[in-house]
């Protein structure tokens, strides 16, 4: 019993925490051995499935990053054309060189229009002060006399010193001026002027009137921007009473005769309105009194014999704040540029030219100098 008891231990063996019978090892070890190769394919699978997962997850995460990148350049290149369009349609003032308004005949100016002794005498504000111009010689007034040394093709020869070859001149025209401040100059500046001599009077009044204090004071006379319509009315009223008055005092100047050229008042906005545009505080009656006072110097001119409405208000549309939007009412496609200078309010070197252009045709059609009647 011994001997067979030890054979049947010895036939036995520990496999795995199991005892076995020897002949079960070789079988184990194959199970193990296919056990441990499954594990391993298991495993590459495992590997091979991650990294084809990583992949996928790659490839996702770029097309979102690159739909992200394609929508930011998008609203990228959106904002930069906006902002493009914006400061061409909106901010831009393009100035540009050249001759600028209308044109001027040359045919009036071909011989003298009379032998008299004639005064041009310029009165009012800024713009027959000449501010905004590139040189003295550029100012309205200076030019309407005399042609500067670097005069445009198209104006050469046009000038009143041309035909009237016993002509002075005096401007009395103060920048920053008023209506108020003009009637009283009129008075303290000048002397009646000899019989034998004719008056010429260019004038600009009343546009700081409308415009002072630029918002930064309550309005009142003078200084009326803000104002209601219904404020500015005794404000209006005592203008036509003014320019009447002026015109009294000049007429009594000249007791040879005069004839009187009052220009109207631009508007920097195109007839728009919209302060801001010009670096202003809004306004929103602002239109309606710049409407007012220039119906009372028409009102004026079409009641007295020695005074001529001068149209800048017209000419200058289209060439303000507003002059490169195409799809305004006075957009000019043959000169879409600026004629106002820096300040906002007088007439930049080209806006001087279109001032001496429409004051000269208003004498060409008007004066009784270029009839030969005197």
């Amino acid at each position: 019993m011994d001997g067979g008891y030890s054979m049947e231990v010895l036939s036995m063996h520990w496999w795995g925490g199991v005892v076995c019978p020897r002949a079960a090892v070789p079988v184990q070890l194959g199970m193990l051995g296919a056990a441990l190769r499954d594990g391993e394919a298991v495993g590459k699978y495992n590997r091979e499935g991650l990294v084809v997962r990583e992949l996928a997850g790659s490839r996702a995460m770029a097309m979102q990053r690159g739909q992200r990148l394609g929508w930011l350049l998008g609203v990228g290149l959106i904002a930069v054309g906006g902002a493009l369009v914006y400061r061409h349609y909106f901010l831009a003032r393009p100035v540009a060189s050249g001759p600028a308004g209308p044109p001027v005949a040359m045919a009036p100016f071909a011989e003298p229009w009379t032998e008299r002794a004639v005064i041009c005498l310029g009165i009012g504000d800024s713009i027959t002060a000449g501010l905004g111009a590139a040189s003295k010689q550029h100012g309205c007034f200076a030019r309407l006399i005399e042609n500067p040394d670097d005069e445009y093709a198209d104006m050469q020869g046009r000038s009143l010193s041309g035909v009237l070859p016993n002509l002075r001149q005096r401007n009395i025209a103060v920048s920053g001026s008023t209506s108020i401040q003009h009637h009283d100059y009129i008075a303290e500046r000048l002397k009646p002027f000899d019989e034998s001599v004719f008056g010429l009077v260019v004038m600009t009044t009343g546009g700081n009137d409308i415009i002072h204090n630029y918002g930064r004071t309550p309005p009142r006379e003078g200084a009326m921007y803000g104002a209601t319509l219904e404020q500015a009315r005794p404000w209006i009223a005592n203008f036509e009473l003014r320019l009447h008055a002026m015109v009294d005092a000049i007429e009594l100047l000249f007791p040879g005769g005069c004839e009187i050229y009052l220009a109207n008042i631009y508007d920097p906005t195109d007839s728009v309105g919209d302060a801001p545009s010009i670096f202003l505080p809004t306004w929103s009656e602002g239109l309606a009194v710049h409407a007012a006072y220039n119906r009372v110097l028409a009102k004026v001119a079409a009641e007295r014999d020695s005074v001529y409405p001068v149209p800048l208000y017209e000419s200058f549309l289209g060439h303000g704040s507003h002059c490169k939007q195409f799809w305004r009412e006075h957009y000019d496609a043959s000169d879409p540029t600026y004629w106002f200078y820096s300040n906002v309010e007088d007439p930049n070197d080209r806006g001087h030219d279109v001032v001496r252009r429409v004051f000269l045709n208003a004498i060409l059609e008007h004066s009784i100098l270029k009839h030969s009647v005197l």
